[in-house]
């Protein structure tokens, strides 16, 4: 059974989930790319599928290294079976690595709990979460995880909630400062660069509409037992559950007024809400159930990609 497959963590689960990912973006690039062959295409299509890998890789990383689940492979599991589910969250490249910095970013503000290099994870958080923003606007409101966290700690340190500040400084001179040496014009960056669309209308197709409800349900439903279990966790480990919700509201509000509508921008949810359906699948008592669950995702799944 799947489910008792993926109950224990083990690195074949890692293999399997990459394989499912690969089929994944081998199967979505081909039916969606029209330019011919080239070594440039492969290289590049290559590196975005490195994008994807390390996504997986991270999220599993500081998932286990913070333990917000059990240790079961069930979040990598959940984040695949969700790209299979919306293979158009693939289709766009900056969003892609918007998220894996944003993934960066989670990962340094869920260690705050250590209380360890506290001005570092500041510093680099803000850093990843700066570049995100770089390659795509809405990616900015993630920041509001910074300064939730320091409330969420009582890192009351002026200078603390000063160097997040630092952070995005840092990179908005640098890059500011390579524009200006490399001649590049910022009109045609900024273009656009601050769009908000709520015109739906691009997400009207039956593959995105089963898809995005299928999410929907599964994170609304766990969402509840998840907050319902945060009371329950040690006191140091709270902070982190509160800022995996708020992750992704974040995530549903970048769905909301991202002006890309064709469902790539549904990658910022995929994260917090696989380590929302991890906990819940971790407290599901019967075996139907939480097989069913995994099931309908791999149904749901393959229908879209043959569509």
């Amino acid at each position: 059974m799947i489910s008792s497959f993926f109950s224990k963590a083990k690195p074949i689960h890692l293999v399997v989930v990459s394989v499912l990912l690969l089929v994944v973006f081998v199967m979505t690039k081909m039916s969606t790319i029209a330019e011919a062959f080239s070594v440039e295409l492969f290289f590049r299509e290559a590196f975005l599928f490195g994008v994807c890998l390390a996504s997986l890789f991270v999220l599993d990383f500081f998932v286990s290294k913070n333990n917000l689940t059990k240790k079961n492979s069930y979040k990598i599991l959940m984040f695949g079976l969700f790209v299979a589910v919306l293979p158009e969250s693939l289709l766009n490249s900056k969003l892609l690595i918007a998220n894996l910095f944003i993934l960066l970013a989670l990962r340094r503000i869920i260690s705050l709990r250590t209380s360890k290099d506290i001005k570092k994870k500041l510093f680099d958080a803000a850093l990843w979460i700066s570049l995100a923003t770089l390659l795509f606007f809405w990616a900015s409101l993630f920041f509001i995880l910074i300064f939730l966290a320091l409330l969420l700690h009582s890192i009351v340190d002026i200078k603390n909630w000063i160097i997040p500040i630092v952070g995005i400084v840092c990179v908005a001179i640098i890059t500011a400062s390579y524009m200006i040496v490399m001649g590049v014009d910022f009109t045609p960056y900024l273009q656009g660069f601050f769009d908000v669309s709520f015109d739906f209308t691009p997400l009207n197709s039956k593959r995105i509409i089963v898809a995005a409800t299928i999410l929907l349900s599964y994170g609304t439903w766990a969402s509840f037992y998840f907050m319902r279990n945060i009371k329950h966790q040690l006191k140091s480990y709270k902070p982190s559950f509160i800022l995996v919700i708020i992750s992704s509201l974040i995530g549903l509000l970048i769905i909301l007024v991202s002006p890309y509508k064709d469902g790539s921008e549904f990658i910022f949810l995929f994260a917090p809400l696989s380590i929302i359906m991890s906990n819940y699948l971790e407290i599901i008592p019967e075996k139907w159930f939480k097989e069913s669950l995994i099931v309908i995702l791999i149904l749901v799944s393959v229908m879209n990609l043959m569509l």
